[in-house]
């Protein structure tokens, strides 16, 4: 009786499993990517973790990388080509969705594609290499770096059989193109509404790799497999926006001031030690001017001044132009997504300038107010002599407490009179009619 059930659990099992298991063993597997905003160390780190996955898998018919950026670092860049011309299946750019673009960087990406393609509505060009630390190099450099990058394109651009005249015109005149331009004049092959326009155009295609290897594209009914960004480098993606670095940064330097100049309260510290580590793992991968954070934490040194040493405004006036203007230079690149937005700075500069002044002013009316304890705060204070005060011995009545008092002139207070505190000593109170 067992057997015959064994059998049967076997006769529905195996089937079902088998089932369940062939699109697996039937399909191929298309690969789609993202690479969305600066091109930097986050973006190469994904993609080259991605390839290595792919490369494990099996059956791989073509990887698309859908792109829409304005460009990045050299490095990152060309890390990314490697990993394109080293893929183990061909490697699609899609320059979408409408209204991107794949400027600087990713123009070289594009170029360096088995298939280009665009969407309408798309541009891709102006790939001349500029300083994105933003710092003065001399003619020479450029011309050096300039050369590097056109014989860079060319090179790629010659191995897909693409345009070098107008690769090298994009670099050299920071020439940029349209996508029925590029279409038009052999920078791209296809011109594509959506993912699923792009594989309908490609079906029965034949290409040829940069290894000369010839593959005809069999992609109907293949299922599209979406790579995206893991969970650490999601995290560094979200805190190298340079609006949120910026205000890691601001917050930081607030919350180590609320902690140093009211000691105890904690909290403001603890979140500020963590807010400034943050923004300076952010300063590791956005181009930061050290000069810029110099003058943003010198603006920090002046306000203390303006508490120690009360320098009548100065200090605090200095120490917002120095804020302002570290600012502005913090994060110095040419492209725009590379650098906090001048609303962010104005808005952020506005707000910390008026909580240190207010801060300020309050430290220092707290400095400059009479001492209300101790020695000094019953100093000039006002009470009344219960018995007879005189050089050596009397009991005064103060603010609600009796006290041993003498007459600091030595002359006889009446029992009853209005007396004025001068000083103490001993616990002993010094008065004066």
């Amino acid at each position: 009786m067992m057997k015959e059930i064994k059998k049967l659990y076997l006769w529905v099992w195996v089937p079902l499993f088998l089932i369940l298991l062939s699109p697996n063993l039937i399909h191929a597997e298309i690969y789609k990517l993202k690479i969305t905003g600066p091109i930097e160390s986050i973006t190469s780190e994904y993609i080259t973790d991605s390839f290595n996955r792919i490369k494990k898998a099996s059956n791989v018919k073509l990887i698309i990388i859908e792109m829409d950026t304005p460009g990045g670092f050299d490095t990152s860049m060309r890390s990314i080509i490697k990993d394109i011309m080293d893929s183990p299946a061909p490697v699609a750019v899609y320059v979408s969705p409408k209204g991107a673009r794949a400027a600087s960087a990713g123009f070289f990406i594009t170029i360096a594609s088995d298939i280009a393609c665009m969407s309408p509505g798309t541009n891709m060009g102006a790939a001349h290499p500029v300083s994105v630390g933003g710092g003065k190099i001399d003619d020479t450099m450029k011309d050096k770096i300039t050369n590097d990058a056109v014989s860079y394109v060319k090179s790629l651009a010659k191995s897909r059989n693409r345009s070098e005249e107008l690769s090298e015109k994009a670099v050299r005149e920071s020439k940029s193109y349209t996508a029925e331009e590029c279409l038009k004049n052999n920078l791209i092959e296809y011109i594509a509404e959506d993912t699923d326009d792009l594989l309908e155009q490609l079906e029965g295609k034949e290409i040829t790799t940069v290894s000369g290897k010839n593959i005809v594209l069999e992609l109907k009914g293949e299922r599209i497999i979406s790579l995206g960004l893991s969970g650490r480098q999601k995290f560094l993606k979200t805190i190298t926006n340079p609006n949120l670095a910026y205000f890691l940064l601001i917050f930081g330097l607030l919350g180590l001031y609320l902690e140093f100049t009211h000691p105890g309260i904690i909290i403001p510290g603890v979140l500020g030690g963590i807010s400034l580590l943050l923004a300076f793992m952010a300063f590791q991968i956005l181009p930061i001017n050290y000069v810029g954070l110099m003058l943003i934490l010198l603006s920090i040194g002046f306000f203390i001044a303006e508490i120690k040493i009360q320098g009548f405004g100065v200090f605090g006036i200095g120490g917002i132009i120095s804020f302002v203007l570290g600012s502005i230079m913090l994060i110095d690149s040419p492209i725009p997504e590379m650098r906090p937005m001048m609303s962010t700075i104005i808005m952020f500069s506005a707000v910390f300038s008026t909580i240190f002044i207010f801060l300020t002013v309050k430290v220092v009316k707290a400095m400059r107010r009479r001492t209300e304890t101790g020695e000094e705060g019953l100093a000039g204070k006002t009470g009344t002599a219960k018995t007879e005060v005189n050089s050596t011995s009397g009991k005064v009545f103060v603010h609600g407490e009796w006290w041993n008092a003498i007459s600091a002139s030595g002359e006889t207070i009446p029992s009853g009179s209005n007396v004025t505190i001068e000083s103490m000593e001993n616990f002993v109170l010094k008065v004066k009619k």
